[in-house]
């Protein structure tokens, strides 16, 4: 560690806290640059297609903001306080994200690593200090930190890197062939292809409970600290945002149960390949469970009569039409339990079914088994990072 040197953070290059242009000037958006907020996907390491954008005119009310490509950005506010993006081109953040513009005397790759660490650290500091968890740019600036010379800072980011970007490939693969067996289920089920251009009289109509068990999970008493846990020994525990960060596989929760909950409070487990639905705030999500799990009261489980019903009925509760459901709620979109459970369901016969299956099923397969790969990388990544970050592991 003798070469590793003490600094803030504003030392490692220019800081830009973020700033949003005026909106009630509408010809400040839709414009092509980037307008980065907390609440776009930041638990990947790159800025991809963010909620908003905007023009060259909503760029010039806040010029001082525009970050060029490579900058590390770090929201500063929030439940998702800590979390760490780079941009890939030049963007826009809002006052929630405070940026570094990495020096020369650094390695950008190894900011990023580094600043995932930090921000675990902030967001723990932020919840302690006031209601809101939020940090201010003097303190982010200021926030002292130990790295080592830039070889040193390549070396441990070529490391990182290289596990994240074999599961960022994988990604891509598994978003290919989903699309394509998608495709499939649209030319089958949405157009009727196979079938003359139109629906058999003889499939089946019904209500969701006329043709699968479905149940809804639990949550213990918030409170009550014990129940919940992050040990692996403990149970997985899916809510919507750990569906919305995963892919059409899901086995790792932010969040897990412990034994003691699930009995004490009697939460149901369900099996493998059941079926996902979350229908509160953010409805329509759609998962796969990849292990025995069990989730919160906002996600509905669909469990399977047969294995050659999984990848209709994941499609089908993609394309639906939850729009026709209504809302319970007039603050935000939901619907409760009852009208999932009633929502309208058609069922092929089952030897449509069993061939629909046939053809896509090894698709499914692949990416199951690309996503398992990704969860082993990702551990390992996630295991290797702090003994990297503080020289515990020496890279030569």
């Amino acid at each position: 560690m003798s070469e590793w040197k003490k600094c803030t953070i504003g030392e490692l290059g220019k800081i830009i806290t973020g700033k949003t242009p005026r909106t009630t000037i509408t010809e400040n958006y839709d414009g092509n640059i980037p307008f980065l907020t907390p609440s776009n996907n930041m638990d990947v390491k790159y800025v991809g297609i963010t909620n908003k954008t905007l023009s060259e005119q909503g760029v010039r009310e806040v010029k001082n903001c525009l970050l060029p490509e490579g900058a590390v950005c770090v929201s500063c506010i929030g439940s998702d306080l800590g979390k760490v993006l780079i941009t890939t081109q030049p963007t826009v953040t809002n006052q929630q994200i405070n940026s570094i513009i990495v020096n020369d005397e650094n390695d950008i790759d190894f900011v990023y690593y580094l600043m995932t660490i930090v921000g675990k650290r902030l967001n723990i500091i932020s919840k302690t200090s006031t209601a809101v968890p939020i940090i201010n740019k003097s303190s982010f600036s200021n926030y002292k930190v130990t790295l080592p010379n830039i070889e040193t800072q390549k070396k441990i980011a070529k490391i990182l890197s290289s596990l994240d970007d074999k599961i960022e490939t994988n990604r891509k693969i598994n978003a290919r062939l989903e699309e394509l067996a998608q495709a499939i289920f649209k030319s089958w089920f949405i157009d009727f292809e196979p079938f003359g251009g139109k629906m058999p009289e003889d499939w089946n109509e019904g209500t969701a409970e006329d043709f699968f068990r479905i149940d809804i999970g639990k949550t213990p008493p918030r409170k009550e600290n014990q129940w919940f846990s992050n040990n692996n020994k403990n149970i997985t525990w899916i809510s919507i945002s750990d569906m919305g960060k995963s892919g059409m596989f899901i086995s790792t929760s932010s969040e897990m149960l412990t034994k003691e909950a699930i009995n004490k409070f009697k939460i149901a487990i369900v099996p493998q390949n059941t079926i996902l639905l979350s229908f509160k705030l953010t409805v329509g999500r759609v998962s796969i469970a990849n292990s025995e799990l069990t989730t919160n009261e906002a996600i509905a489980r669909f469990q399977l009569n047969n294995s050659f019903e999984r990848e209709y009925l994941y499609f089908f509760l993609k394309e639906y039409d939850y729009n026709s459901l209504g809302s319970t709620s007039s603050i935000a979109t939901a619907v409760n339990s009852k009208i999932i459970k009633r929502m309208s369901v058609i069922m092929p016969k089952e030897q449509v079914l069993k061939q629909f299956s046939a053809l896509v099923s090894p698709l499914f397969n692949r990416i199951e088994s690309l996503t398992k790969e990704s969860t082993l990388l990702a551990k390992l990544r996630d295991t290797l990072l702090p003994r990297l970050m503080s020289g515990e592991i020496k890279v030569e």
